[in-house]
């Protein structure tokens, strides 16, 4: 089970004092992005270059000579330094006590393998676009804190994902940073005589070399696949360049690289995975390198490479709707795998046959959801709904035995996030008070629950209140810079500090702008609307924020309406639409809300995640009956816009919804914010749903739970050959 050492390479120009050295370990571990404890260390060394760059490698670089002379005399940052050094190391020391060597004390197995096209670890590592990276990085951050046997597998994309900014008009606009990856968190990986390892996918007509870096998240390393080499021509150099590309055949080059080049770079490494978890479709390449891997150096037939290569796979699937599916021209991806075909010795139809959508009809694509599950003998989706959904999506794909029973095939394992990365300082201060220190790792007790609503109100309501003041300056700065850039006037620019009243209920609503997230429902009756935000007693606002893909235009079109309307007479100061959502904007807004909003037409949202970092903030949730939300929903914390049913018609479910939407904040949400105690002038009734959306959600929708769930339903069942179905329950393995 023990995972061969990745040796990397120091890329830097980082001078410490030797009394300091272990800085060096903590920069490039990225346990430091969820430990406050390190980031108030980092602010130490140079406060205005940590709130500036937020990246500690780019801090160290920078810092003056002459103020290290000053922090070795300082005996309150050599106290924080010993401290978090002391905790750094009792962390990864904790591996042998974690909860998966409790559970599981008897596996041999080899490392689960994540291979997943984006990881959101922090924002200043900008190779992720929304939710399915962020799930990602959350995952290998609980993998590690459990102490699974894992190996992420990503790209490395120089220019990351656009920045976002709105212009006057209130289009988008969008530019592309150019990472200096030598001031990243990263480092080149190195083989046994130094140089860096170099691995090569072949395409029909070359071969494209990749680098590898690795990213320490805690216990468990990713590597990442960089095309930026000078062994490859300037075009293929691109090739990792950008996430999410719009040009269909180098998005095909990027996930070929992915997957393909994935496994290489394990076996390069001498990792031998047990387990290989494809995290949606973008890594589906990697069954084909695998299959050509077993028919080359085993000499197997086709059939049973591909048998053996279905046993050891895991697909999630995060997509409910056909159309969002990643699938490319036939006669395309017939050229890119005409050597992958050639080697495994078959037709290349015989590959193509795979991604075939729909056995009976041929639409022309291949489709990488249909080849992740044709060729993974394990398919989840990523929440109760979603994985029905799915099953019904896909059934024309169960193996025999599955059409046969005529069960459920593809289960589901509700995504979460990682508490330690979304909780605020003045929530987690407040649990560690009355928790004490270790909470977290009694996350899932059943005494957690009790202890969480035992706090007293006052605490609570005033640590909300501390992180919804720091989300409001927050807000206001954001908004500050960006109206300057419009051209206002000081005079204009002084309005913005009576926008966002901290003492107004503050609903949020911060994603991707996709259409089917209807960020435009609630604006279907704006005289509606405007009552109830305009009510001199009880008023209400709404902070907006999210990014559209560049070639999304009917996302991009709805920016600009919620942007105008933010301007009008009507809305001013009561809605505001922030520019460029990315994980710093997305950890304020969660922190602080009072209320969070989630409009999807169901059933077409597969799980949410930004939802479930609210509760654990203390925050509420006001969502239509879809995704995570349908297993969450409890009337004594949250609302539910809607019915909730399936089969009605969009424009029906609009009406319906945008209803629904208007009586429930006017009749129930306004008056229980703005109900206040006589005696103590709290609003007690508020406060009780907070402790219990804290206590009862925080556990449940954890990342915790989640890689708990896939580590006993998914991987180690895999790994010792069970049949699908089969969990292997923690009792089994305790040892007390």
């Amino acid at each position: 089970m023990r995972m061969p050492e990745i040796r990397t390479l120091p890329v830097a120009d980082i001078e410490i004092p030797a009394e300091y050295d272990r800085l060096y370990d903590l920069v490039y571990n990225l346990w430091w992005t969820w430990s406050s404890r390190a980031h108030l260390l980092f602010s130490s060394i140079d406060p205005v270059r940590w709130l500036r760059y937020r990246n500690p490698v780019e801090l160290l670089i920078n810092v003056e000579p002459r103020r290290w002379e000053s922090l070795l005399l300082d005996q309150g940052f050599q106290n924080s330094y010993r401290s978090v050094v002391g905790e750094f190391d009792r962390y990864l020391a904790g591996v042998e006590t974690s909860w998966f060597r409790r559970t599981f004390p008897d596996y041999r197995g080899g490392p689960f393998a994540y291979f997943s096209t984006e990881f959101g670890w922090h924002d200043s590592l900008g190779i992720y676009s929304g939710g399915l990276g962020i799930l990602s990085g959350d995952h290998c951050k609980s993998a590690s804190d459990l102490g699974l046997p894992f190996v992420g597998v990503g790209l490395l994309y120089r220019r990351g994902y656009f920045l976002q900014t709105v212009d006057a008009d209130g289009d988008q606009q969008h530019f592309y940073p150019d990472y200096d990856l030598r001031r990243l968190p990263l480092l080149p990986v190195i083989g046994p005589g130094g140089k860096e390892v170099r691995v090569g996918v072949e395409f029909f007509d070359r071969t494209v070399q990749l680098r590898l870096w690795k990213a320490q998240v805690g216990r468990i390393p990713v590597v990442l696949l960089d095309s930026d080499v000078r062994e490859n021509t300037p075009a293929d150099r691109q090739i990792t360049a950008v996430l999410y590309v719009r040009g269909r055949e180098m998005r095909l080059c990027q996930e070929m690289l992915l997957g393909m080049g994935g496994v290489q770079a394990l076996r390069a490494l001498g990792i031998r995975p047990s387990v290989w978890h494809l995290n949606e479709g973008h890594s589906a390449f990697s069954v084909l390198e695998r299959m050509k891997d077993l028919v080359k150096r085993e000499k197997l037939p086709v059939a049973e490479a591909l048998r053996r290569v279905r046993d050891g796979s895991i697909f999630t699937t995060h997509t409910p709707v056909p159309a969002g599916n990643e699938a490319f021209p036939r006669p395309l991806v017939a050229e890119y795998l005409s050597d992958c075909a050639k080697r495994c010795g078959v037709p290349v139809e015989e590959i193509l046959s795979l991604g075939r959508a729909d056995p009976d009809r041929d639409d022309g694509q291949f489709n990488l959801t249909a080849l992740a599950i044709r060729t993974s003998r394990r398919v989840n989706g990523v929440s109760e709904l979603h994985g029905r959904v799915a099953d019904a999506l896909w059934r024309h794909l169960r193996p025999t035995e599955a059409q046969v029973s005529g069960e459920r095939w593809i289960s589901h394992i509700t995504n979460g996030v990682h508490v330690p990365t979304w909780i605020g300082p003045e929530m987690h201060d407040l649990l560690d008070r009355h928790l004490g220190g270790s909470w977290l790792d009694r996350l899932l007790d059943p005494g957690f629950a009790q202890a969480v609503m035992a706090i007293p109100d006052a605490e609570v309501w005033a640590a909300h209140e501390a992180q919804k003041r720091r989300m409001i300056t927050v807000a206001r700065e954001r908004l500050l810079g960006q109206f300057a850039r419009h051209g206002w006037s000081p005079k204009e620019l002084g309005r913005l500090e009576r926008w966002m009243d901290p003492s107004a209920l503050t609903l949020g609503f911060g994603r991707r702008f996709a259409t089917y997230k209807r960020a435009d429902l609630i604006f279907r009756d704006p005289a509606r609307l405007e009552a109830i935000l305009t009510n001199a007693a009880m008023p209400a606002q709404i902070v907006f924020a999210g990014k559209a893909h560049p070639a999304d235009h009917p996302g991009k079109d709805l920016i600009r309406r919620i942007f105008e309307a933010s301007l009008s007479p009507t809305f001013e100061g009561r809605i505001v639409f922030l520019e460029n959502y990315d994980m710093g904007a997305a950890r304020s807004l969660v922190q602080g809300i009072d209320v969070w909003l989630n409009t999807p037409s169901r059933p077409h949202e597969a799980s949410g995640t930004s939802g479930m970092k609210v509760s654990v903030n203390g925050g509420l949730n006001f969502s239509v009956l879809d995704g995570w939300w349908c297993e969450g929903y409890d009337k004594s914390y949250g609302w539910v816009i809607g019915r909730g049913e399936d089969g009605v018609d969009s424009a029906t479910q609009d009406r319906e919804d945008a209803a629904s939407f208007y009586a429930t904040l006017a009749d129930q949400i306004v008056p229980c914010y703005y109900r206040r105690d006589p005696a103590t002038g709290l609003p007690v009734e508020w406060i009780g749903r907070m402790k219990k959306a804290l206590a009862r959600l925080t556990p449940r929708f954890s990342t915790e739970r989640m890689v708990r769930d896939y580590a006993r339903k998914l991987y180690v069942p895999a790994a010792l050959g069970e049949e699908p179905g089969a969990v292997i329950r923690e009792a089994q393995f305790w040892q007390p």
